[in-house]
């Protein structure tokens, strides 16, 4: 026997107990998925101690539609990558310049800018005073967002999507989260009810007013239509219903409504509302360029700009509500960075963020930013190293604070309330067609932090796969 067999022997005797113990917690846990949820569901769970030590795996290392955890991915990217994200956003506000005659409105990335006549903070209102000031007739009102390629959707986002605000198109200019409100107000039973929006689009209304207070409403629209099809059926003692529509095009979409405020300050527009895009090219592509994309020639001088509250403060939001055009809108300025403002370009940032954390190439795949494409694919196990290499880094506690709370805020305000895990559990949700995710961090029992990622995709209509993942989670955090 050679003089390190008594430390080999020993450890062995600790081992042995602590694998015996997680593989009867992994077999608890498989059970409580096999009784909640039934048979159909494809689950996927690794739950880490606070050394890094296996404390429950299953199916650790296929893959999964990860929803919308694929923003944990892309704001993790940009807080790598775009420095202080809280300072004023200084780089990403919008603009406006003269060209002869017309008035162009430029597109910088930023996802905040609004519209509203009471606008406060990021104001296209600022804008168009800057115009009123300086000019009382302009000629053509241009959109421009030639700052990113014209790619509004990305890879795999299914058709059906489109219309509504959680796939509305992602573009450099921005304005009001790119949607449209919609408020369809009741009648009395057997009337059409009154339907009111911008007159941006046209609506074709095939509603009813019922009796009741039941609801039913359902809209429609060709994608790059600017007709809106209303139908179904609303209750004549209902409250209004409030819809958000998607916006196909938001650069026309923001010059449009920058007209609107440039007529109500007396500024005659004797043009039409345009827009400028950039077509995608080869170029947009790194696998294709194999180089650095050509530099874009300087923009004429501006006449007024704005800039944005901190990036922080919108990835806050971005994680807390999972806000898909604005998740989108991180992969693009982390693309600019370095590239085009392509999705290519942020993916490949997304990849080397992904190395350099150690997490394997094959366990993950993404498409866009944002958890809407049905490509996307993450395997348990690398969000897990993602999530703890995150943990080490010097912005990972600002990174933690976007992550929804159990049972406070966010998209988790109605899950773990009155458990063990309320307020001690923090993670990113994902829900996308047959698929429900939920990656993070919680406070177990003994008061450690596991590091965990969960995935269910393939579910069978009626199973409610997450209620099956949080009795996994808090019978796991009880028996640690």
């Amino acid at each position: 026997m050679t003089k390190y067999a008594l430390p080999f022997v020993a450890l062995l005797a600790v081992a042995a107990p602590a694998a015996a113990q997680n593989a009867d917690l992994t077999a608890r846990v498989e059970k409580v998925l096999a009784t909640m949820a039934g048979p159909g569901t494809r689950f996927g769970i690794v739950v880490v101690d606070d050394q890094g030590h296996d404390v429950v795996a299953i199916n650790p290392d296929q893959r999964f539609i990860p929803a919308s955890n694929t923003k944990m991915f892309t704001t993790a990217t940009a807080l790598e990558m775009l420095g202080d994200l809280t300072q004023p956003d200084t780089t990403g506000g919008a603009a406006v310049r003269l060209d002869g005659r017309n008035v162009v409105l430029i597109g910088n990335g930023d996802a905040r800018l609004s519209g509203a006549d009471d606008c406060t903070v990021d104001c296209l209102t600022m804008l168009a005073d800057a115009v009123a000031r300086k000019t009382h007739v302009v000629g053509d009102v241009i959109g421009d967002d030639t700052l990113l390629p014209d790619e509004r959707w990305g890879p795999g986002m299914s058709w059906n999507n489109i219309p509504t605000r959680s796939g509305t198109a992602a573009s450099a200019l921005t304005m009001d989260d790119n949607e449209l409100p919609v408020v369809v107000t009741p009648g009395a039973a057997g009337t059409v009810p009154k339907v009111e929006l911008p007159s941006y689009y046209t609506v074709d209304n095939r509603l009813m007013t019922v009796p009741g207070t039941k609801s039913a409403v359902e809209f429609d629209r060709a994608p790059n239509g600017y007709e809106l099809r209303l139908t179904g059926t609303i209750g004549a003692d209902a409250k209004p219903e409030k819809l958000r529509v998607g916006i196909d095009d938001p650069a026309r979409y923001a010059a449009w409504r920058f007209a609107q405020l440039l007529r109500a300050r007396g500024v005659k527009v004797t043009g039409k509302v345009d827009v400028r895009h950039r077509p995608l090219m080869p170029s947009d592509n790194p696998a294709i360029r194999g180089s650095a994309p050509p530099a874009r020639p300087p923009l004429p001088p501006v006449l007024a700009k704005l800039t944005p509250p901190p990036l922080l403060d919108d990835m806050h939001l971005t994680m807390k509500v999972s806000q898909n055009l604005h998740a989108e809108l991180f992969l693009r300025r982390v693309s600019l960075v370095a590239g085009s403002g392509s999705i290519a370009d942020g993916q490949v940032a997304v990849r080397a963020m992904l190395a350099k954390a150690g997490v394997p190439r094959w366990t993950f795949d993404f498409s866009d930013g944002s958890g809407m494409s049905s490509y996307n694919r993450v395997a348990p196990r690398g969000a897990v190293i993602m999530l703890r290499w995150i943990a080490a880094q010097s912005w990972g506690a600002a990174w933690r604070e976007t992550l929804p709370v159990g049972g406070v805020d966010g998209t988790l305000a109605r899950r773990f309330g009155g458990t063990a895990l309320d307020h001690k559990l923090f993670a990113k949700t994902g829900t996308l067609n047959a698929s429900a995710a939920l990656s993070g961090y919680m406070i177990a029992k003994s008061g450690r932090t596991l590091t965990f990622s969960t995935y269910a995709n393939d579910m069978p209509p009626g199973v409610e796969a997450t209620k099956a993942v949080d009795a996994a989670l808090e019978l796991i955090a009880s028996e640690n």
